[in-house]
């Protein structure tokens, strides 16, 4: 069993579209508990956690997120990110038979312009990360971001593909542009 972790400030609604896509993971048994470490959000971000059974951290320590984790291993993710096909299958047997961190593939229905590759930097959870529990409580301090986690640090790559957090939040930003010119 896994425990999700992602960190927010105001993405309500990438944080629905993420915890959406990992309801199979907790039908299936895979997901024991998702956690939502929030960094002052605004917006409807705690109540999107608390429909979903998600335990929201307006105050916290990593060190101690991680060590109450439920899932031996940590998926953490950005809001808006989910992953795609057959990742439950995939990653129920990846940590079955593996001890080290891995990271999904990047969609490829889903890339930025060659351009913006180029010039752009990958942050550490782009493409997610998967690390066992112990390794990351290991790994951190109190404060810390969470993505100081997968900074890094050799991971190999899955199959399954992961939706990057960007195209949710490309989304959104597409939908607010239309509204306030409607």
């Amino acid at each position: 069993m896994l425990t999700v972790i992602m960190e927010t400030k105001d993405n309500e609604s990438e944080l629905a579209q993420t915890l959406s896509a990992l309801i199979a993971g907790a039908v299936e048994g895979l997901i024991s508990d998702v956690i939502i470490l929030d960094h002052g959000s605004t917006d409807e971000s705690h109540i999107v956690a608390d429909a979903a059974g998600c335990r929201f951290c307006p105050d916290w320590d990593l060190g101690e997120i991680l060590r109450s984790a439920r899932g031996e291993w940590l998926m953490l993710l950005e809001p808006g990110a989910r992953p795609v096909g057959r990742w439950v299958e995939e990653v129920a047997q990846y940590v079955s038979l593996n001890k080290s961190p891995a990271r999904f593939s990047p969609s490829r229905m889903h890339k930025r312009p060659l351009f913006k590759r180029l010039a752009h930097r990958a942050r550490p959870l782009e493409s997610g990360f998967l690390v066992r529990k112990r390794d990351a409580v290991e790994a951190v301090g109190d404060k810390r971001p969470l993505s100081d986690t997968a900074e890094r640090r050799t991971a190999r790559k899955l199959a399954i593909e992961l939706v990057p957090a960007w195209v949710a939040l490309e989304s959104r930003s597409a939908c607010e542009r239309h509204r306030a010119s409607g």
